[in-house]
């Protein structure tokens, strides 16, 4: 709820990374993890922003912002085909009055 995003371990209780106020304060909604490049994962906050963490670019910070115009996003999917070399990855965006957009990711963030 404020923000934080902490990346555990199976074997510990406690984070071996964690990014406080990630998102400038905003509530994370969703976090998922890219399906065609394990070092990669996309936030989305209350405010229908997305961040883009590559933890190979930058273990800091994200890499890139996204905002989203228009209608408020509620929720976040990613499709992919990790088992092809194509890197094709995309995310889907549920917006509040029921539309359903996806949008292909730049392939440097697809990419194995």
């Amino acid at each position: 709820s404020d923000g934080s995003i902490r990346l555990h371990q199976m074997t510990s209780e406690y984070p071996v990374m964690q990014w406080n106020d990630s998102t400038n304060g905003q509530p994370v909604i969703a976090l998922r993890w890219a399906l065609t490049r394990p070092a990669v994962f996309f936030a989305l906050d209350a405010l229908s922003n997305i961040y883009i963490w590559d933890l190979l670019e930058n273990d800091l910070l994200p890499v890139a912002k996204e905002t989203i115009p228009s209608e408020k996003v509620v929720a976040m999917a990613l499709l992919g085909e990790p088992e092809k070399a194509n890197g094709l990855l995309g995310i889907v965006l549920a917006k509040e009055p029921g539309q359903i957009d996806i949008q292909y990711v730049k392939k440097k963030w697809a990419s194995p």
